[in-house]
């Protein structure tokens, strides 16, 4: 069976056993966050906050030693100094260059599952678990609001390096899901934003 070739970035599926109960942080993203941030896309903090004291975020940085605060789970296009939270009439992703407000999944126990991108080939089933990898960054649907995130595939193997983004626990279960390309796989972010001495 071949699996489907669907990005959709970082997706959360439980806390470490628990089902994810789907809460997530408000967050503050600035106009000079120009581009475009859909569900799934890795975020982090700016650093600061708006006038109501919600934090800044941003796009996450792929690679190794890049950390993470979590996933972006949904957001309101208010205009600037608004306050506006989430409506049913606002787009399925967060426009670039607007002041407004969204959401991130950011407890750093947090199980995320993400696609690989099988660039050079697929993550083998000897190195995938319990490995380390990094995300690729990749471009958005505006039609879907899903993120083009993956997981890069070229960098996982058996021994774990530590600086890199993800650790990789185990094929994520599922009847349309197998090790080879576009496999779909059980992450926790390996450098979460909220550790650590400058959190970020």
């Amino acid at each position: 069976m071949a699996n489907n070739n669907f990005a959709f970035g970082l997706q959360p599926i439980n806390d470490n056993g628990s089902p994810w109960s789907g809460q997530g942080r408000l967050v503050y993203f600035p106009s000079s966050q120009t581009g475009n941030i859909f569900r799934g896309d890795p975020l982090v903090p700016l650093g600061g906050s708006d006038a109501w004291g919600v934090p800044a975020v941003g796009i996450a940085s792929a690679g190794a030693t890049n950390t993470i605060l979590g996933a972006f789970i949904g957001s309101s296009n208010g205009p600037s100094g608004s306050g506006k939270t989430l409506l049913q009439s606002d787009p399925i992703y967060r426009a670039g260059s607007i002041a407004n407000y969204g959401f991130v999944c950011d407890d750093p126990n947090q199980l995320y599952t993400i696609q690989e991108d099988s660039v050079g080939g697929a993550i083998a089933a000897a190195t995938g678990g319990f490995a380390n990898g990094n995300l690729v960054a990749g471009s958005g649907s505006t039609v879907t609001g899903f993120s083009g995130w993956l997981l890069q595939s070229s960098g996982v193997s058996s021994s774990a390096n530590p600086t890199y983004q993800l650790r990789l626990l185990e094929l994520t279960r599922g009847p349309d899901n197998v090790i080879g390309n576009y496999a779909r796989w059980t992450v926790r972010i390996n450098l979460p934003a909220l550790w650590g001495a400058s959190g970020y």
